[in-house]
This record gives structure tokens, sequence and C-alpha cells, in this order.
């Protein structure tokens, strides 16, 4: 099996586009069935956020398993593939696993070193795992991702300078606005990009903050937080009345705010501006409503010019990382090649105890009055001879999987010794079907040699 990535993102999509290939939460997943129900799959799981929308799978047919995403996708969301071809990328193999590790570790971020995706990633990872998509190549691969992220930001600096999303958008309000202080925020939402934003706005000296949210007792516990007020969600309207600053972050599948309900908003408030910010995907607030006098709207995708100034700051940084990356990509890659050496080291100890156990029970039986101490001797040395026989072509074998030689040999031991193939052909179990127990049982035998 080979692992593979198949996506797009803030870099090759406009939000437009994005916002018509995210997946909702609630619906993974269904969606993670439908994809592992491809013949060329064996896992998968599906990152979707504000900012991308990416497969990770373990499939045989690396090429026949790209084709089938690509049009998962097309098919899923009911939409053309020839209307968003061209913004997909792909990664196969070492390729695909160095994207995940940078993903995990904010190297691939539209601010590098925001903390958030991380927590995303273990959240699309869980989903994958309740939905019993997941299995032992990516069990492993996460793990290691998460492992990765965490020496990113505890061996480097990264993340000290770095800001969120939400951050980037209280750094745009400071400079619209002089001073933050006197101005009233209204979060739409009571997620944790808006608890984000509040936290960032209260200590940029913001004086109050307005909460609203469908459901209006975490709208309640959101604004007590902050020693603000709750709206319900059907008075929106008086929050925008007193907001200088709305912040939207919800997984509406519909606009919340509307052109013609901003527009006579703006004029109850006697054209005093007003600045709103959507990073919510699919967006929360219609587009036009940045054409009203006094309106002013940016989305997440202005956000990014914003984090261009803090760049500079975090490259010397990212090399470090970087270089992690590529040090755990190696590790990760010699252990994902193990799974292949390990069945047949596993199936050549199996031969040679076969043939020992079999040969000294006739010389046993030539020799009925050995004592026991006679026989526990003679056993000892059997086993002794065998292991010194497999030492050095167990020794080879891990050094030449650590080479990229591994085939090689592989084929020549099987030939030699007739032993089974170390692919397990078509009929090999999907996820959660009993795979990872007789991968991990092998690696215990391999760690023996």
């Amino acid at each position: 099996m080979e692992v593979i990535v198949v996506g797009l993102n803030h870099r090759t999509a406009p939000i437009a586009l994005r916002e018509c290939l995210a997946f909702q939460e609630a619906k993974l997943p269904e969606a993670l069935q439908q994809a592992n129900g491809l013949a060329t799959l064996r896992e998968n799981m599906i990152l979707s956020t504000c900012n991308r929308v990416e497969i990770y799978a373990a499939a045989r047919e690396t090429e026949k398993a790209l084709f089938d995403l690509k049009h998962f996708l097309s098919q899923y969301h009911h939409l053309a593939l020839k209307e968003f071809e061209k913004s997909l990328y792909s990664h196969t193999g070492e390729e695909a696993v160095k994207h995940i590790f940078r993903v995990a570790s904010s190297l691939d971020s539209m601010v590098v070193g925001e903390p958030q995706i991380l927590g995303q990633i273990k959240d699309a990872y869980d989903i994958a795992t309740q939905a019993k998509t997941s299995g032992l190549i990516l069990h492993r691969l996460l793990h290691r991702a998460f492992h990765v992220a965490k020496r990113v930001r505890t061996e480097t600096k990264i993340s000290n300078s770095a800001v969120s999303v939400s951050s980037v958008a209280v750094e745009l309000a400071k400079k619209i606005f002089e001073s933050l202080e006197r101005k009233t925020v209204l979060l739409i939402g009571a997620g944790e990009m808006c608890e984000l934003a509040a936290q960032h706005l209260v200590s940029g000296g913001i004086e109050k903050v307005l909460v609203t949210n469908r459901t209006y007792e975490r709208a309640v516990a959101l604004a007590e937080q902050f020693n603000g007020d709750a709206i319900p969600f059907e008075e929106i309207n008086m929050g925008l009345k007193r907001a200088d600053i709305v912040i939207s972050a919800t997984d509406s599948p519909q606009y919340l705010l509307r052109h013609d309900q901003v527009a006579k908003v703006v004029k109850d408030r006697r054209q005093k501006p007003i600045f709103f910010i959507d990073i919510a995907d699919p967006r929360d607030i219609e587009p036009r409503v940045g054409e009203i006098e006094n309106a002013y709207l940016y989305n997440i995708d202005d956000l990014q010019k914003v984090t261009h100034e803090n760049i500079k700051d975090r490259e010397k940084e990212a090399v470090k990382a970087e270089a992690i990356v590529e040090d755990e990509v190696v590790q990760f890659v010699n252990w994902y090649r193990s799974l292949d050496i390990t069945p047949t080291i596993v199936a050549l100890r199996k031969k040679f105890e076969e043939i020992r156990k079999k040969e000294l029970e006739k010389t046993l039986s030539l020799h009925p009055d050995l004592s026991d101490k006679e026989k526990k001797s003679l056993e000892a040395l059997t086993s002794a001879i065998v292991n010194k026989i497999l030492h050095d072509p167990v020794t080879l074998l891990k050094k030449a999987n650590e080479e990229t030689v591994a085939d090689l040999y592989l084929d020549t031991l099987q030939n030699l010794f007739q032993l089974p193939g170390r692919s397990l052909g078509p009929s090999e179990p999907k996820s959660g079907d009993g795979l990872e127990e007789e991968r991990l049982e092998s690696n215990e035998e391999l760690s023996r040699n």
C-alpha cells in the first residue's frame, strides 16, 4: 500500500471554491464510508477546514486511487471535476508523508506556526477512527504527525511569533481603528475561533464583547468569560447596531447576514462605520455587504495579506522545523518499508524452525535412551544454530530496508526458500478488519531478530 494525499488549500483555490468542496462535520462519517467503498482504498480520513480540504489515504493502486478520489470529490459535492481539477494537488509515498507532517506542524498554514491546525487534524483523525476507516498505516502516520508537531513546537520558536487566523483578524482591526479602546465587538458564533478572537481583542483593549449564537446557552457561556453580553440570535440586528467590529465564524451552510439586512442596520446607525471579518467557511456574510457605504467586509483570503508582514520573523525557525520534518519522514518511511520485510522474516524463521523441530524429532527417536538433560541440550544447540544462521540474512534485510534495495533481497529469499509472497493481494482486508493486529504481531517478530 502507498500513502496518498489529494486536496486543495488557500494557495491553490479561492474561498468560493473551497467552500464548495468543504465537508460538514456532521456528515463526515458518511463521506468517509463512501470514500472507503472505493476498491482502490484501504484506509482514509478527511481534513476539512476553512483553509484546506484534503483526503489522506492508504491505497494499493496509486494512480487509480488518485483518479478515484478526484471523482469522489466531484460526485459527493455535485461539482464537475473540470471546475476544480486545476486547483487540486496530489502527493504519493514519501512526499505524501512529508506533506502531512508539514500540515500538522503548521508549516503549510496560511499563518505559519498557528496552533489550530493540529487540533483540527486530531478531530479529523478521531472521526475517521470512530468511522473505522483508518487502519494501521494512518494510525501510525497520524500519531507520528502529532509527535512531529510537538517536536517543532518545543524545539523551535516558530509558535512564539506565530498568530492564528483569529489573531490576524484582530491585527487587521487594529490597523483600521487606531485604538480598540471604547470599541464594541459582536461575535457571531460561540466556537473556538470566536473564543480566540475574543481573547485577542480583550488583550488588545476592546471595551465590550457581545456574543450571539443559534444556541443561546453557548452564547451566554462565552459572553460570561469576557464579562460581555449574550444576544438571542433572533435579535442579531440589535447587536449589529451596537458593534464597531463584527467577527463571524459558524458552520452555517447559508449566509447569516444579507446585503439588505446590513444596509438597513447601517442606515439606522446613521452611517457610523462597521467592520466585518468573516472567518467562516462557507462564508457567513453575503459578499455584497462589502459594497455598502461605511460597511467594510474582509474574508479569510483578505487576512492572508496581513500575514505577510509576520513571515520574515518566522523564516529562520521554519528552516529548523523543516529539518525536523525531514528527519521524521525518514524514520516513518523506514518503519513503513519494514511492513514489507517483516512477513518475509517471520516466514523464514518459521520455515527454519519447522525444519529444526522435524529433524530433532527424528534424531531423538533414534536415541530413546537420552536423558531429559541431554534432550534439552540438543534443543538448545539446534535453536542456537538456527539463530546463528538467520542472524546475517535478517541483519542484511534490515540494512537493505534503510537503503531502499530490500525488494531484491526479499525476492531472492522467497525464491530460494519457497516462502509465501509478501503482498496480501486483492483480498487484503480493509481498515478495521484485523490487519493492524496481524502487522503488529509481525513487528514483534522483527524486533526479536
